[in-house]
């Protein structure tokens, strides 16, 4: 078994197959088996009755196609033994005297079950009600060899080793209805939809069919995994194209090239989509009622070849409503807690995950999507910041203005607020106040850009200020320790707030949430304000809005000075320069901001634990960054975030921009002084395994 911290290999096949040819058609679905199994697919899918072929006709009432399907599913059966993964395989089965279209469900040497369909198209090209029977629901059993298995559309097959990976399907037309049977598998508690599929192609359908299964798995937050024929099918008046695609929760994970056989092969991520499920409040509990459950195994059997954990399906099959009353449900509770993300016979760390992980969840790619996102961010920003003017009556801001990239941004946001209000820009006071730490550089470019956007610049120098300060509460001004550099932050909030006073107006913060999490900020110094408005923007897309600005404000001068102070090193310019250049770099002191922020948007958005985050890192950070260097910030980052939550649960006011924020007002309600253990014995356990491997 190759499941690590909850990802599952899954693949969507379409193999050479010849119509009404079972035996040859066999031969090419365990040969399709056997490579799955080398790349360490977990779940494969094939196409709708590929054992017989979907354009068979009226053939498929004749029994000697019927009987040759039957004697080759038993040879898939038994080649999937030891081979470890959940198989769908499409075919005609006869029950009680009617034609089913169904899917069986095989693993490790044993039939699990017969997924029925319910849909049966009989419009345009497509008359399934002249030899098939709609399939019933409820699970009926059915005879299969010397023993019987279910049958039916309500069956969730269950891995396990890992609850969580719980497999329900539905056949082609079931996901083109109003309703389709996925929609009650995932409210009974699947997480991965498999789809056995004949869907021919017309001019436009591909880019319909991708909308349709992308959506629906949006729709029920889950992995779907879709097998389509290919053109082995083709015949007469019908071309099948083979258009295979695997989606989780609304995004295509692969998608195969039309017209040619092709497996197409995907890391589904499970716990993300238990995470999503457990955050969205709206999506309900799991209700079982009519289902059967049917577990199975993916770890290797031990012992005689006839002793597969999945013989016949019989002994497991249980009842949803008899595990819930037996007390069985704490597979899916309080013990999945324990084997989630364990490793059967696992996976190398350095082994790649069969999926694209973005090192900047924060940032789009595209650049028009980004451009598209960096301008609604800016509008949401300026949107609240107007709300609090026109609600407290104010028509003056103040801010610290250092050069920097927060105070920038921040800058930007209030002039485009005032804009929005009709206020004149020159009631922005934008608040110069260079001290010990400040640069020619940062303080040449906050002074220009606050000219060129037409807001009223104030120089105040601190260092008297400051210096009296030390003497007075006894610190020597050469000890560049904590209370030299939050001294020199106090004071500047005192000026500002101070300032606000004499205008009548409030102070504007320029803190980022990338800031707030690590508690990069001094408590009652640039901590507070009266309204953030880069409460929920993280530092690694500061850093875009500020270019986008700079490409769209039209202003060459303006754009020159914006162009440098993104060129310029992240510091908060709090200890003396070295030869008149920056010698504080946040990033050195803290960590780099990309890591930090990727951290961030799988520890809030998702809950994942450290161990599953440090093997993210390693492949979205590959050639980046070292993992002894990605092991300490992650460690710094935990440590950090627990420490300092004191500071997030007093924070101003500020507009939510993303999925993710710190607010204690509602998108992070946690304890200042809880206990960070299990997440630092998690992050041990990757060192324990390193030196164990060495």
């Amino acid at each position: 078994m190759n499941m690590r911290d909850g990802f599952i290999r899954v693949a969507a096949a379409t193999p050479k197959i010849k119509v009404a040819d079972p035996v040859y058609n066999r031969q090419e679905i365990c040969r399709i088996i056997e490579e799955a199994g080398k790349k360490g697919v977990e779940l494969l899918v094939f196409p709708e009755l590929c054992l017989s072929g979907y354009t068979c006709n009226d053939l498929f009432l004749q029994e000697v196609l019927l009987e040759q399907v039957k004697e080759e599913l038993k040879t898939v059966v038994s080649f999937t033994r030891n081979k470890h993964m959940l198989v769908f395989v499409g075919l005609p089965w006869e029950h009680e005297g009617k034609l089913y279209n169904v899917a069986a469900a095989i693993c490790n040497g044993g039939l699990l079950g017969l997924v029925t369909k319910t849909n049966l198209p009989n419009y345009s090209e497509f008359y399934e009600l002249r030899h098939f029977t709609p399939g019933m629901e409820a699970p009926v059993m059915t005879d299969w060899q010397d023993t019987q298995v279910s049958m039916g559309t309500n069956l969730l097959f269950t891995c396990k080793e890992y609850p969580k990976l719980t497999v329900a399907a539905e056949i082609c037309e079931d996901v083109w209805v109003p309703c389709p049977p996925s929609i009650r598998h995932t409210l009974a508690g699947a997480t991965v939809i498999a789809n056995c599929s004949a869907s021919d192609e017309v001019v436009g359908k591909d880019s319909y069919r991708r909308e349709l299964i992308c959506g629906q798995s949006a729709r029920l937050i889950c992995g779907y995994v879709y097998a389509n024929a290919g053109e082995g099918e083709s015949t007469q008046d019908l071309v099948f194209g083979g258009h295979n695609i695997i989606a989780e929760n609304g995004t295509r994970l692969a998608e195969s090239k039309r017209f040619a056989p092709e497996t197409v092969c995907a890391d589904m991520d499970l716990e993300r989509l238990n995470a999503e499920r457990r955050r969205t409040t709206t999506y309900p509990a799991p209700d079982r009622s009519g289902y059967q459950t049917i577990h199975f195994s993916l770890a290797p059997v031990a012992g005689a070849e006839n002793s597969s954990s999945c013989k016949n399906g019989q002994n497991q099959q249980e009842n949803g409503q008899n595990q819930q009353e037996n007390g069985q449900s704490q597979q899916e509770t309080g013990q999945s807690r324990q084997e989630t993300g364990k490793a059967v016979s696992g996976m190398q760390a350095g082994e790649k995950l069969l999926r694209y992980i973005d090192n900047r969840p924060f940032v789009p790619h595209d650049t028009r999507e980004r451009s598209r996102r960096c301008e609604e961010i800016f509008t949401i920003q300026a949107m609240g910041l107007k709300k609090r003017l026109e609600h407290t009556g104010c028509s003056h801001v103040v801010l610290g203005i250092s050069g920097g990239l927060d105070s920038t941004l921040a800058l930007l946001v209030a002039a485009r607020a005032f804009d929005m209000l009709n206020i004149p820009r020159s009631q922005i006071h934008a608040i110069t106040m260079p001290c010990f730490g400040t640069t020619d550089r940062t303080y040449q470019n906050a002074c220009q850009m606050t000219r060129k956007l037409g807001a009223s610049l104030k120089e105040i120098g601190i260092k008297a200020s400051v210096t009296r300060h030390f003497e007075d509460i006894g610190h020597d001004i050469t000890v560049h320790d904590v209370t030299y550099e939050n001294g020199q932050a106090r004071e500047r909030t005192q000026i500002l707030m101070d300032i606000a006073n004499q205008v009548g107006g409030m102070v504007i913060g320029t803190g980022d949430m990338s800031e707030l999490a690590l508690g990069w900020a001094t408590y009652n110094g640039d901590h507070m304000s009266m309204y953030g408005v880069n409460v929920s923007v993280p530092k690694t897309l500061v850093r875009h809005l500020v270019r986008y600005y700079a490409d769209v404000c039209g202003e060459e001068e303006l754009k020159a000075v914006l162009l440098d102070v993104l060129d310029t090193p992240v510091s908060p310019e709090l200890l003396p320069p070295e030869n008149g250049v920056i010698s504080q770099k946040t990033e050195d002191l803290v960590g780099p901001y990309e890591l930090h922020d990727f951290f961030l948007y799988y520890v809030l958005r998702f809950g994942f634990k450290p161990s599953r985050i440090y093997r993210m890192a390693l492949q979205a950070f590959e050639g980046e960054y070292e993992k002894e260097v990605i092991y300490k910030w992650l460690n710094v980052f935990y440590r950090r975030f627990f420490a300092q939550q004191f500071k997030r649960s007093c924070l101003p006011d500020g507009p939510k921009v993303g999925s993710v924020a710190v607010s204690p007002r509602g998108d992070l309600r946690m304890p200042s002084d809880a206990a960070r253990q299990i997440w630092m014995d998690d992050l041990q356990s990757i060192k324990l395994k390193e030196s164990t491997k060495a």
